[in-house]
């Protein structure tokens, strides 16, 4: 866990694989499996309000990886998938405009 917001650690990943979190009591989420480069991680998020599963894998995306995990409807999340809100409230991913090498941190 961190005490700061200095000490979040911001990774890029690559979407692996995405399917719908139907088991999550919160509508419209997504797991998501990413590759860090050097380890694969999950995430889980509230993604499907913007995106269709098919769409997501591929994508290169920003991690915050050291907040610890979560276990969300027995999925564990092992880190949060930045995104922004849009007008309408819902996450927007944030990622890079071109192909990155993975695991690099964002500075």
């Amino acid at each position: 866990m961190v005490d700061s917001p200095f000490d979040v650690e911001l990774e890029v990943g690559e979407v692996i694989d995405a399917e719908p979190f139907l088991e999550a009591e919160k509508p419209k989420m997504t797991k998501l499996w990413i590759d860090l480069g050097d380890e694969e991680i999950q995430s889980a998020g509230q993604l499907d309000h913007h995106y269709d599963t098919t769409e997501l894998v591929g994508r290169q995306v920003l991690c915050a990886t050291n907040l610890g995990s979560v276990r969300i409807a027995g999925f564990k999340s092992e880190a949060l998938t930045v995104g922004v809100p849009s007008e309408e409230g819902y996450p927007v991913l944030v990622s890079p405009d071109d192909d990155v090498p993975l695991g690099g941190t964002l500075y």
